[in-house]
């Protein structure tokens, strides 16, 4: 086992991994909670796709550990779940039935995608410079969630965002949790951020702001309301409204996952050069998933960028995986637990990984003009637009302008120029 995950290589033990899979899991179970709740206002059954969830995370999980030896963990996107929902089937009036054969078939393009190495290729293109971009601006992103998620920052029609009310008892117990973790991690305690989360869990209980679970086992709901509809709806998908949300579903997940696998990478130190080992083995892992969760009855799953917390850890193998799926797999069991996996829980360790990621912005060369403007644009875009794929778009369409204007077109890599006009239509025409 240590040596099929190749531990000695990557300076780890099972102790640093099992703790790496188990923050992650943390820090990404709530999607267990609330995709259910997403999904069933487009009239999903809530008991089918909270299952279908656990199974999806299960599968994209072991997958991505066992074929590419990947610490990362695969589970429905937030984003996605959303557009899903509010844009699709209420906003277009689109039935979920019909456009969960839309993420299906997007799913089976992925895999083409990445079976062809097509997906591999554009992200091994990316220049340097932008991946530092992208994994710094997904730091900001996490910690904007976090900070989002614990109370700290609202909501505001005049400033767009503002302070929030610190005084707030789940506020009060996000800030707790965050000075905890913050003085063990500058203490050098390793495994800061999962103490933290499992202390604040403690306090929340005790002050009676998180409920103590009055059972332990809950029953599995069943599949059958999602399970393989997306079959019996293959013939509805051949209309130009569904057409255009597939090819919606293919870029935001696309780079979206992109941008997460390269964020990731970095900071577990798997990058080598500008390549990232085992990337088309990742690939295919992320894009079966999408197939796999559209059949069992959930909108497309994505790299948990959470995964972080997990590799701020120490989680540096495809073990760590292992001991996710693992916990996802017990969550079937013990679902009532969950209660005790709050926002206020896990606010903290979203803040403090966003700024250990947020280390990458450093490797960036600040020192010319043309590599300054599409870096910062890419950071600033995630967390201003709540998406990966849309700082990503701004990158590929100035870096290959700037280079331009500056009349270095060799420089410019064939499939930059696809990507540039490929994001400038989807502005026009999609967004």
């Amino acid at each position: 086992m240590r040596n099929f995950f190749k531990f000695t290589e990557r300076n780890t033990s099972y102790k640093q991994e099992t703790l790496a899979g188990v923050t992650t899991f943390l820090s990404i179970a709530y999607i267990l909670v609330v995709n259910p709740l997403i999904l069933s206002q487009a009239g999903m059954d809530s008991g089918a796709v909270f299952t279908a969830t656990a199974l999806t995370a299960i599968i994209g999980t072991l997958l991505i550990g066992l074929l590419a030896n990947f610490p990362i963990g695969i589970a429905p996107s937030m984003g996605l779940n959303s557009f899903f929902t509010f844009s699709v089937c209420i906003g277009m009036g689109i039935q979920w039935e019909v456009a969960l054969t839309g993420v299906f078939i997007a799913g089976i393009i992925f895999m083409l995608l990445s079976v062809m190495k097509i997906r591999e290729k554009i992200i091994t293109i990316i220049p340097l410079n932008l991946k530092y971009a992208i994994a710094a601006g997904i730091g900001f992103f996490i910690t904007f969630i976090g900070l989002k998620n614990g109370g700290l920052i609202i909501a505001n029609p005049e400033t767009f965002v503002s302070i929030g009310n610190l005084t707030s008892p789940t506020t009060l117990l996000a800030i707790i949790g965050l000075v905890i973790t913050i003085v063990m991690l500058v203490r050098g305690i390793n495994g800061g951020i999962f103490y933290g989360m499992i202390i604040t869990t403690i306090i929340g209980m005790i002050v009676g702001l998180i409920n103590v679970p009055s059972e332990i086992i809950g029953s599995i709901p069943s599949l059958e309301p999602t399970f393989g509809v997306v079959f019996s709806h293959l013939n509805q998908i051949f209309t130009p409204e569904l057409l255009a949300v597939i090819f919606t579903f293919l870029i935001v997940a696309f780079f979206d996952t992109a941008g997460a696998l390269i964020a990731l990478a970095s900071q577990a130190g798997m990058m080598k050069g500008n390549t990232v080992p085992n990337i088309g083995r990742a690939l295919l892992a992320d894009s079966t998933a999408s197939a796999v969760g559209a059949i069992l009855g959930t909108s497309t799953p994505a790299t948990s960028v959470e995964s972080s917390a997990g590799i701020a850890v120490g989680g540096r193998t495809g073990f760590t995986s292992v001991v996710i799926a693992a916990c996802f797999t017990i969550a079937l069991f013990f679902s009532p637990l969950l209660s005790v996996i709050t926002l206020e829980v896990t606010a903290p360790a979203l803040i403090i990984v966003g700024a250990l990621m947020a280390m990458e912005i450093r490797k960036i060369d600040w020192s010319r003009l043309e590599i300054v403007i599409p870096s910062f644009l890419t950071i600033i875009m995630m967390p201003l637009t709540s998406s990966v794929a849309m700082g990503l778009a701004f990158g590929f369409i100035l870096y290959p302008l700037c280079l331009i204007a500056q009349k270095r077109f060799k420089e410019i890599h064939p499939i930059m120029y696809v990507l540039c006009l490929l994001f400038i239509l989807y502005f026009a025409f999609i967004v």
